[in-house]
């Protein structure tokens, strides 16, 4: 049996009370509810006009994210509609993991609900749903758990580099503080901006060779993913912005600050133009320790204040060398960076935990859905 959208949903989205963002609240008694990828987006504590009649499914007009909505709220102010389950014979939560399998034409920013108006969804026997709801629910708990477990491991991370070193910022143990470019090793380009764009252009790309690190392996925290490589003589012409192992590279558009430490196993190559490298001093900075500096809440917090205006969406070589980067005894680094490096095997190992049950997922949203 097969059931339109429009036998199977309303929109109430008229019922529900929309709050300005301005009026969001950190922590509350109820939650919001917006079209953006987070589960709430905010909270309020007065509940006149809050929407009860829940469980409900929360739609992204503009970001097509779904949700499934079972405890009172309010709406975010803009972009998410409400559909209610107008039938007795269909589960709330198996429609919500039905919506979730569809994929919707992207329209970018634009209005995305009114391809809802030609779906149909299979309806199995309401029991029969309930099932399926709950095995999908024993897994996206799970996810959820070790997502969990990867966020504690962080914080425990975080939370020891500022118990052995307290704020990098404020330096209350009054560690020596160089300049980053102080610390820096005494080779030649040990501290260097990548090219400039129009020495590496795309048309210089070739299928295998020197490879080509930017944003993209920093952000994702991986120096192995990639393909973008040059041959060996526009590698020699930029052999001043190669890269060598344990050398830190920082993203500077964008997504700023983010580092990564490049591995002993890494393939020969140079940092594009929206990357620095910097090779330190290894008798004086242990790379993990300068990672969890630079990328620290209150480093990050000091550069957004004093950089180039109220807010700022780029960082360049003079202002990352000038930066003041305390410097405990070496000794202490390493054990923070021993502590890092065990929490790490342990996030390995939840990750390979966590990509085997989102695999699990897949194939029983295709099965039940597909």
């Amino acid at each position: 049996m097969r059931a339109s959208f429009f036998q199977l949903f309303e929109d109430c989205t008229k019922l529900g009370m929309k709050i300005p963002k301005e009026d969001y609240l950190d922590n509350g008694l109820y939650p919001i509810i917006d079209q953006g990828q987070s589960a709430i987006a905010g909270y309020c504590n007065n509940d006149a006009g809050i929407f009860s009649d829940v469980p409900v499914i929360a739609f992204g007009d503009h970001t097509c994210a779904v949700k499934y909505v079972d405890r009172p709220f309010f709406l975010g102010a803009y972009g998410v509609k409400l559909l209610r389950c107008k039938r007795d014979d269909a589960d709330v939560k198996y429609l919500y993991y039905a919506l979730s399998a569809v994929r919707i034409p992207n329209a970018g920013y634009s209005r995305h609900y009114k391809w809802l108006k030609y779906l149909s969804f299979s309806l199995p026997p309401v029991k029969k749903q309930g099932h399926i709801a709950a095995v999908l629910d024993r897994i996206t708990g799970l996810i959820s758990e070790r997502n969990r477990q990867l966020e504690q491991l962080d914080l425990m991370v975080k939370s020891q580099f500022i118990e052995l070193f307290g704020d990098p910022v404020k330096n209350p143990k009054g560690w020596d503080a160089p300049c980053i470019e102080d610390a820096v090793a005494n080779s030649r380009n040990a501290l260097k901006a990548g090219p400039f764009g129009y020495s590496l252009k795309k048309e210089f790309y070739v299928e295998s060779g020197y490879k080509i690190y930017g944003q993209e392996q920093v952000i994702r925290g991986d120096a192995h993913y990639g393909d973008y490589y040059i041959d060996e003589e526009k590698f020699r012409s930029l052999q001043s912005c190669e890269v060598l192992a344990n050398d830190v590279l920082i993203s500077l558009v964008g997504t700023y600050g983010k580092v990564l430490i490049i591995p002993e196993d890494f393939e020969p190559g140079i940092i594009n133009p929206r990357l620095i490298k910097i090779t330190f001093n290894p008798e004086k900075v242990n790379t993990t320790f300068f990672r969890y500096f630079f990328e620290s809440d209150s480093v990050v917090c000091s550069l957004s204040e004093n950089t180039r205006g109220l807010t700022m969406d780029f960082l360049n070589l003079g202002i990352i060398k000038k930066i003041r980067l305390p410097l405990p005894p070496l000794p202490l680094q390493n054990r923070f960076a021993e502590f890092a490096r065990q929490a790490d095997k342990s996030k390995l190992e939840i990750r390979q935990g966590l990509n085997g049950l989102k695999l699990q997922y897949n194939a029983l949203m295709q099965k039940y859905f597909g």
